[in-house]
């Protein structure tokens, strides 16, 4: 109602992932999905489709997650990309590069790489080649 409506996830979970499945190889999706398990490959939602991804406590993934909506409560061993709003949860553990646009992080969530905001790294590459192309 207030807002623009696109900062938080919608509630809405379509697929699920049960504790004690382990995937290996990519999971595409469309929706919402929920991943108490273990995925060894990457998790990427079809692009321009609103997309959430929940990761559970128990849920470990092992490769790159590229979402509209993440909330991560698990472990993620890659690199992430969220269009639109991540949330970090208190025992989340990210080994890897983030880029976001709208971050909210829980005291005791870990990130072991860079924090990317995409309007900043969008900003740069326009500021780059701008520099390029002009004579100095």
């Amino acid at each position: 109602m207030f807002g623009s409506g696109n900062s938080k996830p919608q509630n809405r979970i379509d697929s699920l992932i049960g504790a004690g499945t382990r995937i290996v190889g990519d999971v595409h999706f469309t929706g919402g999905l929920r991943v108490d398990g273990e995925i060894d490959g990457s998790i990427i939602a079809t692009p321009g489709k609103p997309s959430t991804l929940v990761l559970s406590e128990h849920a470990r993934v092992n490769g790159e997650v590229n979402v509209t909506h993440l909330v991560v409560n698990g472990e993620v061993t890659g690199p992430v990309s969220v269009a639109e709003y991540l949330e970090l949860q208190s025992k989340a553990k990210v080994t890897g590069d983030v880029h976001y646009k709208t971050l909210e992080i829980q005291l005791g969530a870990v990130v072991e790489g860079k924090l990317i905001h995409l309007a900043d790294a969008a900003e740069k590459v326009v500021a780059f080649k701008l520099g390029n192309s002009e004579p100095a």
